[in-house]
């Protein structure tokens, strides 16, 4: 199966363009933006050299879902998509954070916890749990927003609010988001029988002050899902919990000794592999909005994009 992993566009109208981890955005006459979602995928702030067949369309449609579902709460940055991997909006200028949300104790948290450490981002976690336990109440625990190719740094609210990277009044108010939308992403989850374990949102500001959700929300690249039936018998049991998420990549590089630091190699990747990770990808797509996946046209995909985003633009 093809993937995309790099491409050049030039759009009409184009001022800029930025080449993320995973996504590609174009910059639309200084207002306006065009998300491209390749099908790089990342882990421990690597890019990985091979891509992920439907990847970028599954990113895009479930973050399209999911604005769709909680846009109530709060505005967010999409307007259209033009095409299955493309989406276009609303400029902002974003914040120099990520709010990351846990409700559960697993994965970075999970790794922190087994170290002996209580504390994560200057909050306090309880004695007593084991990996995948629900913690009392959900947890936020920022990172820096870093460039690519850099690691994002865990940061305590107070470093946040001291150092100015956001103000107290709007650092309130994205908290104050970010534990609504998390609690409306694990409603969604329940409906379709799986549990959202923990998630991560970006914000942005408006020129006129309104602060809007960007990027993207409760796809498996941000968030992690368990499962939810069982998941009480195998906490008891202690076997590991049933993930759909990017989980499951970290597992495999680590089990082949690599997280992202020096002197660390890349261990190869079989069709094999790459072609379960697509059908991960996929599985969790179906389960979180209870619709069949189709996919888009892959064998001209750079072309398909061009055609359909030009276009969109002509009708602007």
């Amino acid at each position: 199966m093809l993937s995309l992993t790099e491409h050049n566009f030039e759009f009409p109208g184009q001022t800029s363009v930025y080449n993320g981890k995973v996504r590609d955005v174009y910059t639309i006459k200084d207002d306006f933006i065009l998300m491209v979602a390749s099908d790089r995928i990342s882990a421990f702030d690597v890019v990985l050299p091979q891509g992920i067949p439907h990847k970028g369309q599954v990113l895009n449609e479930l973050a399209k879902y999911f604005f769709d579902g909680t846009s109530d709460i709060i505005p967010n940055w999409h307007i259209a998509s033009p095409d299955p991997v493309v989406t276009f909006g609303r400029k902002a200028i974003p914040f120099k954070i990520e709010m990351v949300i846990r409700g559960y104790l697993s994965g970075h948290a999970s790794r922190v916890y087994s170290q002996g450490e209580r504390k994560l981002c200057g909050i306090s976690m309880p004695n007593g749990l084991r990996e995948d336990d629900e913690f009392p109440e959900p947890i936020i625990t920022p990172t820096t927003k870093e460039n690519i190719g850099a690691h994002d740094q865990d940061i305590s609210r107070e470093t946040i609010l001291s150092k100015g990277i956001v103000s107290k009044s709007d650092y309130d108010q994205i908290e104050n988001y970010t534990k609504k939308l998390f609690s409306r992403g694990q409603e969604m989850a329940a409906k379709r029988g799986l549990i959202l374990v923990d998630t991560k949102y970006e914000f942005g500001k408006l020129r006129d002050g309104t602060i809007i959700l960007i990027d993207e929300i409760h796809t498996p690249d941000s968030s992690r899902y368990f499962l939810k039936e069982g998941y009480h018998d195998r906490q008891k049991k202690g076997t590991p919990q049933k993930q759909l998420s990017k989980e499951f990549v970290r597992q495999f590089l680590i089990s082949n000794g690599f997280q992202g630091e020096d002197g660390q190699d890349i261990p190869e990747f079989s069709s094999d592999w790459i072609n379960s990770v697509s059908s991960r990808y996929i599985e969790l797509y179906e389960k979180l909005t209870g619709s069949t996946f189709i996919p888009a046209e892959s064998k001209y995909i750079p072309a398909r994009i061009e055609n359909n985003v030009r276009n969109f633009l002509s009708k602007l």
